[in-house]
């Protein structure tokens, strides 16, 4: 069983470009959006994959990603339901953990969202300087309901 436990902020300043170790172009849609068990597919760059997660529980849930050949993946991207996320994510090394920065475009374009996986749900950790409110759980800034 794989549980992703994160937490998931607003992002306050464009201060985490610099500190970024790499970048990459993400287009996501969505298989199925039911909260019991969204599924997922996206792009990176040139590579493809198929997620499928559970409903959260707290800042964990149930997640099963594989990769897929990219063609598979663009062609799946057809498939999904309407709405197209496009994005920038910034990996950003910090405290010993990799925060994930999405900086969205189209028509999010301006929201910037950032999350950050722990070990355990009891993990302490610091925040960066440009990590702003919590929203974690908060299912208004889930992927799957930004695009709708």
């Amino acid at each position: 069983m794989a549980i992703e436990i994160e937490h998931k902020y607003l992002v306050k300043d464009k201060s985490y470009r610099e500190m970024a170790s790499r970048k990459v172009y993400v287009r996501q849609a969505y298989l199925n959006r039911n909260p019991d068990r969204t599924v997922r597919v996206r792009t990176i760059d040139d590579k493809g994959f198929l997620t499928v997660k559970g409903r959260n529980h707290g800042a964990g849930r149930l997640e099963f990603e594989y990769e897929i050949p990219c063609q598979d993946a663009i062609q799946m991207l057809e498939l999904a339901e309407p709405g197209i996320v496009e994005k920038t994510r910034y990996f950003v090394p910090f405290d010993g953990l990799i925060w994930e920065v999405d900086e969205f475009h189209g028509s999010l374009n301006g929201v910037i969202t950032a999350e950050v996986e722990l070990p355990s749900d009891d993990h302490v950790y610091l925040k960066p300087s440009f990590i702003g409110e919590d929203i974690t759980g908060d299912p208004s800034y889930y992927n799957s309901n930004l695009i709708r």
